[in-house]
């Protein structure tokens, strides 16, 4: 059932609860990528419009139930101010007296956001009463959190028993997006996978096992390939504890007949930072202290090929330590097919955090793909299961 849109909703007057994410990366005490509250605009602007208003929660980090004052949303508050060109009222808390005072001085069209959620241990417990207290601040739910709408905590699983609950824009933004690969999909089809973790990706490799036509891998995830077929890495970050797994993702993929593309050549270097002093090298074995950091040109120029004849392409994770300039190159290249394919007409999913810092640091812009998503693991999760916690609370409300 396709959820139902706030839209829907008498907002006039109204006390709107609207669930963000804005757990966004920091540099000091400033918000260094407002992506995730730019995102959210489109949602806040509307409710201003129809002069609700509007109460932010959201969380930052993980205090674990305690008051950090380094995790504190107020920064946040400022930057949202910002972008809205007018100040955010912030509250020192998420519950109390006041918090009742401030959201009753505010004005239609305000907004207002509470303090980190997390600060109380009952929000990741998913907490009835808690999320009942939060309840009686609004008049009404909207989540617009997708990127964390993979979790069942209270603002976002058990809030939506205690109010009309509806969906944002972004949600359903995402939803819309990404259900596209829920069905048959069209060939060829590739799906791109690197960063560190294999376990996380998992969920995403057997999703796409009975659709895609290929399967690359870079980055960390590929150093564990490697080390798990015996080669040896030298200093490259391999996790030893996934090598089982890495085997048998690769004997499941190649029983289904699916093509597994590993690098065969390695941009190395004995230190990894901006100033190192990389080389191009096809031979294994390493010797220590070398690292594999990023694809080398020949794999990149073999990955580029198959992703510019394919009709659907889902990436998720950088090919290189994109961190540091010398190490951009190979996911550089990977991200300019995948604007080029899409130009030609494939549909291109991207997601994860580090997918989009690695866009920022290569200079290329999200609006040359089809959908980049804010969710790194809710995507992930929702490709494997066709839903969430948060999506499944919000549809049992509307029933």
């Amino acid at each position: 059932m396709p959820l139902q849109s706030f839209q829907a909703a008498d907002l006039k007057n109204k006390v709107v609860l609207l669930r963000t994410d804005f757990n966004v990366p920091m540099k000091g005490k400033k918000a260094a990528d407002l992506t995730r509250l730019k995102e959210s605009l489109p949602t806040i602007k509307e409710l201003q419009k129809a002069k609700a208003k509007i109460v932010i929660l959201s969380h930052f980090g993980r205090p674990e139930g305690k008051n950090e004052p380094s995790m504190s949303l107020k920064p946040i508050a400022k930057a949202l101010g910002k972008l809205l060109h007018q100040r955010v009222l912030f509250a020192p808390d998420s519950l109390g007296e006041t918090v009742d005072s401030l959201i009753l001085k505010a004005k239609p069209g305000q907004v207002v956001m509470l303090e980190n959620l997390r600060f109380y241990k009952q929000e990741e417990k998913n907490d009835s009463k808690f999320a009942q207290q939060l309840a009686k601040l609004g008049d009404l739910y909207i989540n617009d959190a997708f990127s964390v709408s993979h979790r069942a905590h209270a603002s976002i699983s058990k809030i939506t028993e205690f109010l009309p609950s509806f969906a944002g824009h972004l949600m359903i933004k995402e939803i819309t997006a990404l259900e596209r690969l829920l069905g048959k999909v069209t060939f060829p089809s590739t799906v791109i996978i690197g960063g560190a973790k294999i376990d996380t990706k998992i969920g995403l490799i057997s999703s796409f096992a009975g659709k895609a036509n290929h399967f690359i891998f870079g980055g960390g995830i590929a150093n564990t390939f490697l080390a798990a077929k015996g080669a040896q890495l030298g200093d490259s970050l391999v996790e030893k504890d996934q090598l089982k797994t890495a085997n048998k993702i690769s004997t499941d993929l190649l029983r289904s007949r699916r093509n597994i593309y590993l690098p065969t050549d390695y941009l190395i270097a004995k230190k990894i930072g901006t100033f190192s002093f990389p080389k191009t090298t096809s031979t294994l074995p390493l010797a220590k202290p070398w690292k594999i950091l990023d694809i080398g040109p020949k794999s990149a120029r073999q990955f580029a090929k198959i992703i510019l004849q394919s009709k659907t392409i889902v990436w998720n994770g950088p090919l290189g330590v994109t961190e540091f300039r010398p190490f951009r190159k190979g996911t550089k290249i990977i991200a300019k097919a995948i604007v080029q394919a899409t130009k030609k007409g494939a549909l291109s999913i991207l997601g994860g955090g580090d997918t989009i810092d690695a866009l920022k640091s290569i200079g290329i812009k999200q609006n040359q793909f089809t959908h980049v998503s804010t969710g790194g693991g809710a995507m992930l999760e929702f490709l494997q299961n066709g839903t969430l916690p948060g999506i499944e609370a919000l549809e049992k409300a509307q029933n």
